[in-house]
């Protein structure tokens, strides 16, 4: 036990040596300096001549977020119709079916949003057309969108008095070409080495070592998995995800597909600093996420490795932990740095079920949904965390007795109602379609869904509050990963959570453009002596305070409900 500690602890420093200089690699990318993946611009120059672009033409934030929302809403509409007619395409060595249009409407959504929940199996619901043509496209696509919104947000902070938050076009294409695809190119070698397949043969028989026949789904995994840890999305190719043997076949490749998920959104931070010559404002949002970051680890491994305490009352040893729903190759205390990581990133993949977590563990993992800013998706992780920061700065000037400043703009109504917009929304999706899903349980109304909301839940009591509550704090969170206890393949849960999906991907985005859009034309304030030091620990501090302050204020109540109140029943 102690040895698999260890190794969770080498995973998480890996990961931040490696972030550092590819945070800054991806400051220089973005900058428009020189750097070793330059002989990539005829094909950007390429493709930007055959869109029509002008990858110099600057955007104010309107323009940026109306280019954004557009291509978006055309990925939405191609991949609702590929899903629904796949069974017609090429590539179905398998003969799977088409998905019906409730499900092709929240699997379209799912993955346009960088969410991926799957409310369909991989092996059966997707072909090998639709696993390349629609879920890894909209897995590239959405996370260069994420990212391409983070670069204007840096823009924004970099720049004394502007309009311009940069192309979106630019930032979109670089995105994808300087950053995802050759870091997937990597992965992806890599676990083809591990013994992740990367063929379109159908399924294969083979013979088990109890003498069993069993068919195998294959296909070209390896690039999907890639992507899907990189670009944070989290889709898993198998419908296991990362538990599956194929998908994530040793300990080698858990170890790779870990560092995958966070070394982006870790580099990020690092990427701010170098990018507006901030590195300890950097360094200070950095920490801030690391505490929790790392507090919550200490609690899942800790619970994980304990084992369950139902069992421990029948005087059965559980000396490897909490085992059920996890792997043997990868063990309980990288299950659980997993469960960490996967929804600290909105990443959502799972190497094992999280419906079978200890309910303190399971408690983590919603709670970590909940703030949404520990890291976070790509670009989307700073982008709410730049909420929590308007927050803190108003807060912090109504304590002093003077107008709230950032960066050398004044912090006035309309950023701060937007900022309390974008918080209090989050609760209400939340909350409002878990008592919503609660009520339908409790009363059981006899209603045209394909299944009886008495027939959604796998479990009883607390832990099938905590199936609803995880759904819709998923969706919301963009994250993807389920209590797969609950039956969500129907149609009040395929069209619940596509609008969550939808609001909880775009609002978040949305806001912080049309913020720091607002901020970045005003008036630049020198700093002086009575300036609140966003850049330091104090500061950093309390905005760590307004994260749990906020968070606590929002969530205690239906968390108490669940996991909460699980925990206390074993006791």
């Amino acid at each position: 036990m102690n040895t698999e500690i260890t190794g969770t602890i080498l995973i998480v420093l890996l990961t931040l040596l490696l972030a550092y200089p590819l945070g800054r690699y991806m400051a220089k990318v973005f900058a428009g300096q020189k750097n070793r993946l330059d002989f990539m611009k005829p094909v950007e120059k390429l493709i930007f001549k055959i869109g029509g672009v002008n990858p110099d033409e600057g955007m104010n934030w309107k323009q940026f977020l109306k280019a954004m929302l557009t291509i978006n809403l055309l990925w939405f509409v191609y991949a609702f119709f590929v899903l629904m007619f796949q069974d017609k395409l090429p590539l179905n060595p398998d003969g799977n079916p088409g998905q019906t249009p409730d499900l092709a409407f929240n699997t379209a959504i799912s993955f346009l949003v960088n969410c991926n929940l799957q409310h369909y199996s991989g092996e059966t619901g997707v072909t090998y057309f639709s696993q390349l043509f629609v879920i890894t496209f909209l897995q590239f696509v959405s996370a260069a969108t994420g990212l391409a919104a983070l670069i204007a947000l840096f823009n924004g902070l970099k720049e004394k008095t502007t309009q311009n938050l940069g192309n979106f076009w630019n930032y979109f294409v670089k995105s994808i070409t300087r950053v995802l695809l050759p870091l997937c190119i990597v992965v992806a070698v890599l676990l083809v080495f591990s013994g992740t397949p990367a063929s379109f043969d159908g399924k294969d028989s083979i013979t088990t070592l109890q003498g069993d026949s069993v068919q195998v789904s294959r296909g070209p995994a390896a690039g999907m998995i890639a992507i899907k840890q990189l670009g944070t999305n989290g889709g898993g190719w198998f419908g296991a995800n990362s538990s599956h043997p194929l998908e994530n076949p040793t300990y080698f490749s858990n170890i790779v597909e870990t560092i995958s998920i966070l070394v982006i959104p870790m580099a990020l931070v690092f990427s701010l600093g170098f990018y507006i010559n901030r590195r300890k404002l950097s360094t200070v949002i950095l920490a801030v996420m690391s505490v929790l970051f790392v507090l919550f680890c200490c609690i899942n491994i800790y619970y994980e490795t304990k084992g369950n305490p139902a069992i421990d009352k029948m005087g059965i040893t559980q000396s490897i932990g909490s085992m059920e729903g996890k792997e043997i190759r990868i063990g309980s205390a990288a299950t659980a740095l997993w469960s960490v990581i996967t929804t600290s990133t909105s990443n959502g993949s799972v190497n094992g079920m999280h419906d079978s977590l200890t309910p303190l563990s399971g408690g983590v993992v919603i709670l970590d949904m909940m703030i949404n800013a520990l890291y976070g998706g790509i670009g989307v992780g700073l982008l709410n965390y730049f909420i929590f920061i308007i927050i803190a700065v108003f807060i912090s000037g109504l304590m002093v007795g003077r107008t709230p400043e950032f960066m050398g703009h004044k912090v006035e109504a309309r950023e701060v109602k937007i900022a309390a917009l974008v918080t209090l929304l989050s609760a209400f999706l939340i909350k409002g379609f878990t008592a919503f899903a609660a009520y339908m349980v409790a009363h059981h109304p006899e209603i045209a869904w394909s299944v009886k909301p008495s027939a959604w839940l796998n479990n009883p009591s607390y832990h099938g509050f905590s199936e609803m509550l995880y759904e819709f704090t998923s969706s919301n969170a963009n994250n993807g990963s389920g209590f797969e206890g609950l039956s969500d393949n129907n149609i009040f849960w395929n069209v619940t959570t596509g609008f969550v999906l939808i609001l909880g991907r775009y609002l978040p985005i949305i806001g912080p453009i049309a913020i720091i859009g607002l901020l970045a034309k005003k008036k630049y304030i020198p700093e002086s002596s009575g300036t609140l030091r966003t850049d330091s620990y104090t500061f950093g501090a309390m905005t760590l305070a307004m994260i749990i302050i906020i968070n606590a204020l929002s969530y205690f109540p239906a968390l108490a409900l669940g996991p909460i109140a699980e925990y206390l029943s074993l006791y």
